[in-house]
């Protein structure tokens, strides 16, 4: 287990489009597991509600202001640096153009995920995916 052993509690934004594809952004250089991808997100700070939390993120990260916010699903996940508790969001509707604030990249995927390589932490995601879906076979490569 991580040295913290207080779990940090992150936002994440699982954005999905009208075609059904859903988007992942790569992790920016100089942050831990640089390159990956993933959902955007972040941590909540004090006081404010995982939506609060979401909004502000994906309009820090990515320029956009998202409309309704449709709480998911929460999972732990033991990383080597933090002990984080992740609560997923599906957002469907947001406005504004994609402005990448942090040089990271973003794809829209489907199932597998075309991008590698995946954090652990978003791999479970898409096993909820392929569940919703009805799709069998692998999430993603590597």
């Amino acid at each position: 287990m991580s040295e913290a052993c207080q779990p940090v509690d992150v936002a994440v934004g699982v954005l999905i489009d009208a075609a059904g594809r859903f988007l992942l952004t790569s992790r920016p250089a100089g942050k831990v597991y640089a390159g990956y991808w993933e959902f955007p997100g972040g941590k909540l700070e004090a006081g404010e509600s995982v939506e609060d939390a979401l909004r502000r993120e994906l309009q820090e990260e990515l320029g956009i202001t998202i409309g309704a916010v449709h709480p998911w699903k929460v999972e732990m996940y033991d990383y080597p640096h933090a002990l984080v508790r992740l609560h997923f969001c599906k957002v469907y509707d947001w406005q504004g153009e994609f402005e990448m604030r942090e040089a990271q990249r973003m794809a829209w995927q489907t199932l597998p995920v075309e991008v590698t390589p995946v954090l652990p932490g978003t791999v479970p995601v898409l096993r909820w995916f392929a569940e919703e879906r009805g799709f069998e076979g692998p999430t993603h490569r590597g």
